[in-house]
């Protein structure tokens, strides 16, 4: 089902249009989860090979508490979210040039209940608990350079200008019906033009008494926050394989843009302009998959969730996929937290207890393997013909992007990492659970 609301507003139509007519250029370096594309590729040529605590690093900002979102880059500021004191949902931005907080807002407040890590009964299903790794700043920010979106797990979106002036604020559990995700809503909102994307993939709870719960793909508009479509979802999954914790991510393909999504144990694809489903792969069999989907050019590489089998999926047609629209199947060790990254022909990635590997991106070959010290839940960043992986306890390895392994250096840093890395202006923003480093030369 998708309802079709009003689009712009007469006067978010004026405000494009003036920015545009002045000229303005704005930067933004790194403005999504794993830059524009959600690929965890940069361009950057020059990125920095080594650094400790005190060696490399251009600034060191302390948070207000913690969060496992990932900065992002526009314009002259880094920002990412926070769960602070007193229940507190902060948006934060950081100064490029001095390191230090610009501004911080708080957008709301919610406490991530918990409980122990086991299958849910029937009442326990209807609401979320976080998993003790992460809390309600999960979801990463989006920013285009003028704007800044930031997400929550309680449900608050929110946007704000680059001098953190609020534009809106909504709230999806209000709206849509509250969380059944089993820990805790992680899923990044995304920008696409004029629109901003949400998702929710959870618990049906079909098999239970009372009204089930929808998963939908919804957009709003980016400067008035009015609601622009929305899609319901359907899946055949039940129970906790209904839940994903993964960002959409936006492709052009031919002379269309699809917005891919993955989670239910179904891959779609939608038009990100109407919200229109243009084609789904059903059939996974995977259970909350938190490792997000990857595409370049007609290929899809996804891990189908709780480190079941990896597949790259050829995605050219329409309507209903198939078995014959996948190319190559990993079958064992396929990573379940950490995002893979693709370049040049292959795909690196690591599982969350240290094994790193090369594949052919054309057929699933693995060119290399190898152990690395610690456990992993950010995604690894190829930039300049190296990969890098930074494990929980803030040791980044730097390997060589290539069909051989070759570590390149070790870099440790004090702190507990579980967001991935942004790039920008030759530097690496790493964020910590205490700090945000700037790392450069």
């Amino acid at each position: 089902m998708r309802t079709a609301v009003p689009r712009l507003s007469i006067l978010a139509c004026i405000f494009l249009s003036a920015a545009f007519l002045r000229g303005e250029e704005v930067s933004t370096d790194w403005p999504h989860w794993r830059n524009a594309d959600g690929n965890g590729v940069s361009n950057e040529k020059s990125l920095p090979l080594g650094w400790s605590e005190d060696l490399g690093v251009v600034f060191k900002c302390k948070l207000p508490e913690w969060g496992d979102s990932s900065p992002v880059i526009g314009g002259d500021g880094v920002f990412l979210t926070s769960h602070a004191v007193e229940k507190q949902l902060v948006l934060v931005k950081v100064d490029k040039a001095t390191g230090e907080i610009a501004w911080a807002r708080k957008i709301g407040q919610g406490s991530a209940e918990r409980m122990p890590i086991r299958g849910k009964n029937e009442s326990e299903r209807r609401n979320q608990n976080f998993h003790e790794m992460h809390n309600m700043a999960t979801p990463s920010p989006v920013t285009d350079g003028r704007v800044v979106v930031a997400l929550f797990g309680s449900g608050d979106l929110a946007a704000y200008d680059m001098e953190g002036k609020k534009l809106w604020q909504r709230n999806m559990q209000a709206e849509h019906g509250q969380y059944t995700v089993w820990w805790g809503y992680g899923n990044s909102p995304v920008l696409h033009g004029d629109l901003v994307v949400v998702v929710a993939m959870q618990d049906s709870c079909a098999d239970l008494s009372g009204k089930p719960v929808e998963s939908y793909v919804a957009a709003y508009d980016k400067l008035t926050g009015k609601p622009v479509w929305k899609t319901i979802r359907p899946t055949e999954a039940k129970r906790e394989a209904c839940d994903s914790y993964t960002t959409p991510i936006v492709r052009r393909i031919g002379d269309r843009t699809e917005m891919i999504v993955h989670g239910g144990q179904v891959l779609d694809a939608y038009d990100p302009a109407t919200g229109k489903r243009l084609w789904h792969l059903p059939g996974l069999v995977g259970v909350r998959p938190v490792s997000g989907p990857v595409a370049v050019g007609d290929t899809i590489y996804l891990t189908q969730g709780m480190r079941r089998p990896m597949l790259a999926v050829r995605t050219t047609g329409k309507g209903k996929l198939t078995e014959k629209d996948i190319v190559w199947t990993l079958e064992k060790g396929a990573c379940d937290c950490p995002t893979p990254v693709v370049a040049a022909g292959r795909v690196y990635m690591v599982t969350d207890n240290g094994i790193a590997q090369c594949l052919d991106a054309r057929d699933g070959r693995v060119l290399w393997k190898q152990r690395l010290e610690g456990a992993y839940k950010a995604s690894p960043l190829v930039a300049g013909g190296r990969v890098y992986l930074t494990n929980t306890d803030g040791l980044t390895t730097v390997l060589a992007a290539s069909k051989k392994f070759k570590r390149l250096a070790e870099n440790k840093l004090d702190d507990t990492i579980i967001a991935s890395p942004a790039v920008g202006d030759g530097k690496l923003y790493i964020r910590g659970k205490k700090q945000l480093y700037c790392i450069g030369k």
